[in-house]
């Protein structure tokens, strides 16, 4: 009787996360209200409370925050089986459709006219992340502290730091001010010092110059983002361009707004299914399916840490320290890379153009992300035309 109702149960936990993977547009707040419209309001699993509380939890652990609410949800419904049921569903859809989109890339990509709808798109996915960046610093930018780590982070990214020790670096220091040294003052010297020595320290994969592909390297790098990127699903934009641009020299910057653009704004789920899309560039549907499997593998194993600590985390000073420190850090990280990617994409004036109607419609009207990439498409392809 037991195992016929976990049957069923996960029966459930399959068909609701998979048709929400596949019609899960708009980032990780559409996502997210979707979930609780159908969990909360109308299979009540939980309650708001509850909800609430993983929905702040998974923020203090680092991957795809959408995905994990959905493992964690589907963990309290039916167990373990059901976190990798929910997670792995949720995901499914939109790792299927960006590895088509990926095929249709490499195969006509280099067509004038794909590269006429990429003009026009480009531009549009530049203001998603600017309006991105500006809606959460509103939010999570309230302290002086944190706006001095925000631009301390956009800075020395652009000189070149590593993003995985900036995100840390600015966490501790966070967490050590807004602590008032009171768990950490004795060490409160070392710590501070410690991410200092990292910085000059040699990092392995990340040394200029062109490395051969290799899918064991694909694998650990994305393994490495999975286990190691804090906040919105566009900081994976510095993460892709630090390591496969800068650091492996596998792609161009252009490329890195593509996987964005043609990946992680027209298919659904997460923009960490990005990688996929950058795994089949690099070596067709197995390297996809690689790239897919280690960014996404971590934040199972940490959602399943995760909720042996939720209880006692709710209320602890020091993990909302370290979050404000990792929020503030993604965010520094997020404007540094839209002013890197502006660089390479806002060329003329038309490109220019678009963003900022872009802006507007997202700051103003609210305009759905999707629409703004698919009219930044139609927009390059109306302009090619009459322009040439």
């Amino acid at each position: 009787m037991k195992d016929v109702r976990l049957s069923e149960l996960l029966k459930e936990v399959a068909l609701l996360f998979l048709r929400l993977g596949a019609s899960s547009f708009g980032g990780p707040a559409a996502y997210i209200a979707l979930m609780h419209h159908e969990i909360v309001v109308r299979r009540k699993w939980v309650d708001d409370q509850k909800f609430l509380d993983i929905m702040g939890a998974v923020n203090l652990i680092p991957g795809p925050n959408a995905t994990e609410v959905a493992s964690h949800l589907g963990l309290i419904r039916a167990g373990w089986m059901g976190l990798v049921t929910a997670g792995g569903l949720f995901i499914l859809p939109g790792t299927a459709a960006i590895i088509l989109v990926a095929w249709a890339y490499v195969t006509y990509g280099s067509l004038p006219q794909v590269g006429w709808v990429l003009y026009g798109v480009k531009p549009a996915v530049i203001a998603i992340i600017v309006q991105a960046v500006w809606s959460l610093a509103r939010t999570g930018i309230k302290k002086p502290i944190l706006i001095v780590v925000g631009l301390g982070v956009l800075v020395l990214y652009l000189f070149g730091l590593n993003e995985i020790l900036l995100l840390l670096g600015g966490a501790i220091l966070v967490l050590l001010i807004q602590g008032g040294f009171r768990l950490f003052k004795p060490r409160a010297t070392g710590l501070l010092i410690a991410p200092v020595v990292f910085f000059k320290l040699p990092l392995v994969g990340l040394a200029s110059g062109i490395t051969a592909f290799s899918q064991t390297t694909l694998f650990l790098t994305f393994l490495k983002m999975g286990a190691t990127l804090f906040g919105s699903g566009y900081v994976l934009l510095a993460f892709l361009r630090s390591n496969f641009v800068a650091g492996l020299g596998w792609l161009t910057d252009a490329q890195v707004v593509d996987a964005v653009a043609v990946a992680g704004q027209i298919t659904p789920g997460p923009v960490f299914n990005s990688a996929a899309f950058v795994g089949y560039l690099l070596g067709g549907w197995p390297s996809a399916l690689l790239a897919a499997l280690g960014i996404f593998l971590p934040s199972f194993i940490l959602v399943g840490l995760l909720s042996r600590f939720l209880p006692a985390m709710r209320k602890s000073w020091w993990a909302g320290s370290f979050l404000d420190g990792i929020n503030a850090a993604s965010l520094g990280l997020m404007a540094a890379v839209a002013i890197q990617l502006g660089r390479a994409v806002l060329i003329d004036w038309f490109t220019i153009l678009i963003t900022l109607g872009a802006l507007i419609l997202l700051l103003r009207f609210k305009v759905s992300s999707v629409w703004l990439v698919l009219g930044g498409g139609a927009l390059g392809i109306i302009y090619k035309l009459l322009v040439g």
